[in-house]
């Protein structure tokens, strides 16, 4: 399975699906699924933009509307996740993941096939999601800041073959010439993803958030060396609450594809922020600028190493001349009734992986939605909860079937689905039980960004695909306590 990996999306969504027709033309396959990284800016309209971290003259709604509206169709199965510069309102309607739109999935705060939404805080870190609507100046930005219970039920997930995240893991950069203030004292990064690196180890990761292209080799077992810096942009001011461009990016190419030399990068944009645009507020994250790009070390022959390692990718923003697509192949598993040529060129299928869902019946209850987070399970307790949750899920989700996927943590196959994975085998559809509705009108032209009117925040919705998730697992419904599922 041919699949896209994108970084930062920023809502240039036409420009995205258009790189991907013009790589396809030029290597002659066809991209089966679709990865981003997050800042996807889901925005349905203008109240929207008003629960998105971003000065307001830097506001504006993208391209997604036109898929949420169905004035315009993802001609590729897109999978997205959070970023930091996101509407949080309607990723929170689908906290535990939902199709945004037609052939869109928001993967959810945290889930498997691997992925963390949202950027590390340590002062928010170890709190419950305690932010609600009407978002005040500082819950519009705590909002998308990663937290403790994800991390900890992705750490007891088996190994997967792709990890998304937005934010890069802690000191990724030791492992590659990069050298900055913040990687020379360790603060380049996010500690709990590093950690769950080293937990999962991972066949590729991939991440966004900082614009630039970079990519190294962490060895396992027999040590983490080597590494190298693909194409960015090594003049660009990298500020988290960055522009959001409209410009139309020229088709890129995928350095696992093509062995043409990298395009000239795009030249300093004029309308770059700053740090005084945030008007000194510290809450905003910022950046260093990268260093210009060293030369790559050699790494030693493949004899000469041991173990196994985990490819880590960061991509770009969607822009002119950046790196901000790879197209790799993953094997997956095939429907044994079909042939391996039919199957391959079957459209892949969402299906919910029953170990995540397990792990989501058995961390439901310490989900805190008040700042105190209380304590969690230790790991063999965690672990002994889950075990009892996959037996319940074959009974009551899969019908006491293991519906062709292993439940027991050995993960075998598949990648990038919402609260399950891409496959051609098995497991219950995720379209069996979410389908997509719109919950929020599209754009009302009134303005609400750049300058314009300013709208209010819009209301809170009560998503029907998050009360059927809760429904198929028995759960409470948390995000809309009111809700038929509760």
């Amino acid at each position: 399975m041919k699949v896209a990996i994108e970084g930062c999306c920023h809502g240039q969504l036409d420009t995205i699906y258009t790189s991907i027709a013009a790589l396809e033309s030029q290597n002659s396959y066809k991209v089966d699924l679709l990865l981003i990284c997050g800042d996807f800016q889901a925005i349905r309209n203008e109240h929207d933009l008003q629960c998105m971290a971003v000065p307001d003259k830097y506001k504006a709604l993208g391209e997604f509307h036109k898929y949420y509206t169905g004035e315009s169709i993802a001609p590729i199965l897109t999978i997205v996740i959070g970023g930091n510069h996101e509407a949080s309102n309607y990723f929170w309607e689908l906290f535990h993941g939902g199709w945004i739109a037609p052939n869109i999935y928001f993967l959810g705060h945290a889930g498997s096939d691997r992925w963390a939404s949202g950027i590390f805080k340590g002062y928010n870190f170890n709190k419950g999601y305690y932010e609600t609507q009407p978002y005040s100046k500082d819950d519009v930005r705590s909002i998308y800041h990663i937290r403790e219970s994800s991390i900890r039920q992705l750490s007891l997930l088996p190994k997967p073959t792709i990890f998304l995240s937005h934010d890069w893991p802690l000191n990724i950069t030791s492992y590659a010439p990069l050298q900055t203030a913040e990687v020379n004292e360790g603060r380049l990064g996010s500690p709990p993803l590093m950690g769950l690196m080293k937990v999962l180890k991972p066949q590729w990761w991939f991440s966004a958030h900082l614009h630039v292209g970079f990519q190294t080799r962490v060895w396992w077992e027999e040590g983490m060396e080597g590494g190298e810096e693909m194409e960015g942009n090594p003049d660009e001011i990298v500020i988290e609450d960055d522009e959001f461009e409209t410009a139309a990016a020229a088709p890129v190419e995928s350095s696992s594809t093509s062995a043409l030399p990298p395009p000239p990068r795009a030249p300093a944009n004029p309308d770059e922020i700053m740090l005084d645009a945030l008007d000194g507020d510290e809450a905003f994250d910022v950046a260093p600028p990268p260093p210009p790009i060293p030369a790559p070390i050699p790494e030693p022959p493949m004899s000469e190493r041991g173990g196994s390692f985990t490819q880590f990718v960061a991509l770009d923003k969607c822009l002119p001349r950046r790196k901000f697509l790879e197209v790799i192949d993953v094997e997956t598993p095939v429907t044994p009734s079909k042939s391996s040529e039919s199957s391959s060129r079957s459209p892949p299928m969402l299906t919910y992986d029953p170990h995540w869902l397990a792990i989501t019946r058995a961390f439901h209850s310490y989900i805190s939605l008040e700042r105190f987070q209380k304590p969690f399970p230790d790991e063999a307790t965690a672990r002994s909860m889950i075990e009892n949750e996959v037996r319940w899920v074959r009974e009551n989700v899969l019908g006491g079937k293991d519906g062709g996927e292993d439940v027991s943590g050995d993960d075998k196959g598949g990648d990038g689905a919402g609260a399950g994975r891409v496959s051609g085998v098995g497991g219950i559809k995720i379209d069996d039980v979410q389908v997509f509705v719109r919950t929020a009108p599209g754009p009302e032209g009134n303005g609400g960004g750049k300058g314009k009117v300013r709208v209010k925040q819009p209301p809170v919705y009560s998503n029907p695909q998050t009360e059927a998730f809760c429904r198929m697992l028995a759960m409470s419904n948390f995000v809309n306590p009111g809700a038929a599922s509760s």
